[in-house]
């Protein structure tokens, strides 16, 4: 289990981007982590990963502080980042070159989703396409079998039968032991792979806060997602846009009316009325208070 208590980071002294942040992150869940540009999702990431440090309060990874950067829980950590450098060397040597450090690395694994991606071990990481290279991070990444496997922004460069690939290769991977972290802008990729939800949405102080931690079951029993032809004079919606046909909106599931989530929509209506939905899920999540 992972836990951030009480956390503020800023990279500049007098500005915090994080202030008194709580979160828990449970194994067997493929979290996924949402934001608006600038939210700071790979600041949470490398903050997780012990490449950033906290100002103040904690995170633990089981055993372990981040901070540390102890060699028994790197071994256990993965992040696939979204920006990166490879070397120019073949990928069966890139993998024996960093294998090692993963007691729990699987050549076959690995193999078969080389073979998947219609990659050879004999092709050099710098002569791939940006695609390729993210292929290559991802199956390393699910490889290492590591209890905490992050990934930020994994489907960038993904074409559209890559993406099915992806979500098909990472449902496959995860087991009660392992927690999955992925951040994403592109929400329409990993709606049927990513639960529990996590967004971030802005504090009244500016500073970023948790405004949706729920899980798919949770969200679409107290929220209505749906199409209506004219939006109603005085109506308490939590969300609405223009649509073919009418309107989308958001709104209180009253009713417990079976519904599907509207994972994109979900995000614009915790930017817009954060507040209103935190009480609305509070009594089933652990949510920040924004």
């Amino acid at each position: 289990m992972i836990e951030l208590r009480n956390l503020s980071f800023g990279y500049r002294r007098n500005k915090l981007l994080y202030e008194g942040l709580s979160l828990t992150l449970v194994p067997g869940s493929i979290y996924g982590l949402l934001g608006p540009n600038g939210a700071g999702k790979s600041t949470l990431l490398h903050l997780l990963s012990g490449l950033l440090y906290p100002k103040s309060g904690t995170i633990r990874a089981g055993l372990y502080n981040p901070s540390d950067r102890k060699p028994a829980f790197l071994e256990d950590l993965f992040l696939v980042p979204e920006e990166f450098y490879v070397p120019p060397v073949r990928i069966r040597e890139f993998i024996t070159s960093n294998a090692s450090f993963y007691p729990r690395f699987d050549r076959a694994q690995m193999a078969s989703y080389m073979d998947e991606f219609g990659l050879a071990d004999d092709q050099k990481l710098n002569e791939l396409s940006y695609g390729q290279k993210k292929k290559v991070l991802i199956g390393f990444g699910l490889s290492t079998n590591t209890a905490v496997l992050l990934m930020d922004e994994p489907t960038n460069g993904l074409d559209i039968p890559s993406k099915s690939q992806f979500r098909r290769l990472v449902a496959g991977a995860v087991d009660e032991r392992r927690t999955v972290v992925i951040s994403t802008h592109q929400v329409r990729d990993l709606e049927a792979l990513i639960d529990p939800v996590i967004i971030l949405a802005a504090n009244p102080n500016g500073t970023m806060g948790i405004g949706l931690n729920a899980g798919m079951e949770t969200i679409t029993e107290r929220l209505w997602f749906g199409l209506t032809p004219e939006l109603e004079a005085g109506s308490q919606l939590l969300y609405s846009e223009r649509a073919v046909g009418g309107y989308a909106v958001v709104a209180e599931n009253r009713t417990a009316e079976p519904n599907r989530l509207d994972l994109e929509r979900l995000f614009n209506a915790v930017q817009a009325n954060p507040a209103r939905i935190s009480q609305l899920l509070s009594a089933n999540t652990n949510l920040s208070r924004i």
